[in-house]
């Protein structure tokens, strides 16, 4: 009796199963990669948000925990819009060419000559720890931040009362103050 259920029985039964598992795998790891994309998305849209000013988008991180394939592609194509719409809003910048104007007389959007001011519009420690203090924990000096990154920041100052005058000398050549 034994014989005829482990030949019978078992043995068609696992060489069935085996027949799925790769399926199984082949799903487990395409969920798994969708969820990381919606992940990056989010990421990416946070990202953006912080940097520009404005609250974060709430979640619920359902992508975890559903099973339902088409809601998690649903929220995949939803938080990758929400990343473009944050990436354009940090692409126009409102004062983007006057930033651009005092960078010309500044440096390198990648410079870190040693005088104690990094990047494009030359900000010192405390200017950065002020104004950009999640990208100067995140990312280090702004020698280090995108250009964008760096012009949000500036931004940011500027919108706080401070005006063009952390730049007094290349404001003035630049007719800004």
């Amino acid at each position: 009796m034994r014989s005829f259920l482990l030949f019978h029985v078992l043995v068609p039964l696992l060489a069935f199963v085996s027949l799925f598992v790769p399926a199984l795998a082949g799903a487990t790891s395409q969920r798994a990669a969708e969820i990381e994309k919606v992940q990056h998305y989010r990421q990416v849209t946070w990202h953006w948000q912080k940097i520009i000013g404005v609250a974060k988008t709430p979640t619920t991180y359902a992508e975890r925990t559903t099973v339902d394939r088409d809601y998690r592609h649903w929220l995949l194509r939803l938080w990758r819009s929400r990343a473009v719409r944050a990436l354009k809003t940090a692409a126009n910048i409102p004062h983007e060419r006057q930033w651009r104007c005092i960078h010309t007389r500044e440096g390198s959007w990648t410079a870190n000559t040693g005088n104690g001011y990094y990047g494009g519009l030359q900000m010192d420690l405390t200017f950065q720890r002020t104004y950009g203090s999640y990208l100067l924990r995140a990312k280090g000096t702004a020698d280090r931040w995108t250009p964008y990154e760096q012009m949000w920041v500036a931004e940011r100052a500027y919108r706080s009362g401070r005006g063009f005058y952390p730049w007094p000398n290349t404001a003035r050549a630049c007719g800004y103050i």
